[in-house]
């Protein structure tokens, strides 16, 4: 997957890009291609079902935003934040999110492949039996994250610290957590067949894969 675009400039739709009204509400089921949302305040609108399309959004707010089942291609997310929203069943591809929060977002059911999350925070995320292929977090703090039931398939961390990440149930193919510069799991130590890690995590971790297989040491 190419880099994360550093500014506007450097997206490919750049010059397609028309803003948008600052103040208007967003609608379920609407298609939104190659719009501009910046500095744009979102907050208890209803979305559900619309399609997000070679759009950019910066310096932006959803609070309490339903954006259940909703699809975004090819969208870049800078500096926006996503605070108690509901994406439950969203659907993302071919995406970038640099120097965004979340917090208390609900995620589960969600599928995201080739998106990467550059300079990130995730507090309180659900992503429980959600579907992550080809998915990057560069940079990023994971704290109170649940991925539980998902599936994780070519999935890396590298630069990131996890933070109570929940892993029970989760079904692993290629996840590497080498490049993370802290790991640590609230559950799903069996769920880490499928991963990749370094001596030294496995040397950290030791003690509790050890009490879940039920292996005493002494």
């Amino acid at each position: 997957m190419p880099p994360v675009p550093e500014d506007l400039a450097a997206l490919p739709y750049a010059h397609l890009l028309t803003p948008h009204d600052v103040g208007s509400a967003l609608s379920p089921e609407e298609r939104y291609d190659t719009v501009h949302f910046d500095h744009a305040p979102f907050e208890d609108d209803n979305a559900a079902g619309a399609h997000f399309l070679e759009c950019a959004v910066t310096d932006s707010s959803f609070t309490a935003v339903n954006l259940r089942r909703a699809r975004f291609n090819d969208v870049w997310l800078q500096g926006t934040r996503f605070v108690g929203a509901r994406l439950t069943e969203t659907n993302w591809l071919d995406s970038w999110a640099d120097s965004c929060a979340l917090a208390g977002v609900e995620a589960f059911g969600s599928g995201l492949r080739r998106v990467v999350f550059r300079r990130c925070k995730f507090d309180s995320v659900n992503l429980r039996t959600a579907s992550l292929r080809e998915v990057t977090f560069e940079d990023c703090v994971l704290r109170d994250v649940d991925f539980g039931g998902a599936k994780l398939t070519d999935v890396s961390f590298p630069g990131s610290s996890l933070e109570r990440l929940r892993l029970g149930q989760a079904t692993l193919k290629n996840m590497d957590l080498r490049g993370a510069v802290k790991l640590d799991l609230a559950d799903g130590y069996d769920s880490l067949r499928g991963a990749i890690i370094g001596t030294d995590q496995l040397l950290e971790l030791a003690p509790a894969l050890a009490s879940t297989l039920g292996i005493t040491v002494t």
